[in-house]
């Protein structure tokens, strides 16, 4: 069997990500390959359960601090119960949403980078994923398409004000300057089926 690789899908709100990683998985498997979609916080039974403590209630339910806690936790186990067993017997696995998103949401919040790298460290073991593409739209288009996904039931995330999100946005674009081999900034923006072109050709260098 081939071997596997892990996949991460970024960007801030209304990207379209959750589309994507379903089209991407359909890709994936239509070159032939076993390919696994899963989500952050989530995907395994206990990362799930803490998803819907960090997703649901007010605003301000969690201090920035307690959620980084949470989101390593999920992520520990999602990690050890999906992620790597997954990869290792050779599957493709395409996640939304992985650790940029941490830095990027709670970093946002004043917790620093490195504390989340530690932590991730600890609970995961270190993992990163062998692409990370990161999908990016002009300021203000993710936003209106977030709204007009959500209506009034957005997360604890996305009902955040605006200046939030651009610097959740800002620390996306310097994790991508900065880990350049990792990370591939993909256009957003156009049909769906262009956009998921996109994503197969910043992954050329690693289809077999």
């Amino acid at each position: 069997m081939s071997a596997g690789r892990f996949l991460t899908l970024e960007g801030g709100e209304g990207v379209g990500k959750s589309t994507q990683a379903r089209a991407l998985v359909a890709a994936l498997e239509a070159r032939g390959l076993h390919a696994v979609l899963t989500r952050e916080p989530g995907g395994s039974e206990g990362a799930e359960a803490i998803r819907a403590l960090l997703m649901q209630g007010d605003v301000r339910r969690w201090s920035a601090h307690a959620e980084a806690l949470l989101f390593a936790a999920a992520r520990a186990d999602h990690v050890e119960k999906v992620i790597r067993p997954l990869v290792d017997a050779g599957s493709w696995v395409v996640c939304d949403r992985f650790l940029d998103s941490t830095r990027a949401y709670q970093g946002a919040q004043g917790i620093d980078d490195a504390a989340i790298l530690a932590l991730h460290a600890f609970g995961s073991r270190g993992l990163l994923p062998d692409r990370t593409l990161l999908l990016t739209l002009p300021e203000g288009q993710g936003d209106a398409r977030a709204r007009a996904r959500d209506g009034d039931d957005a997360d604890r995330f996305a009902a955040r004000d605006s200046d939030f999100h651009r610097s959740v946005v800002a620390t996306f674009d310097r994790i991508a300057a900065s880990e350049s081999d990792r990370v591939r900034r993909i256009d957003a923006g156009g049909a769906p089926e262009t956009v998921t072109a996109r994503l197969m050709e910043a992954l050329a260098d690693l289809l077999p």
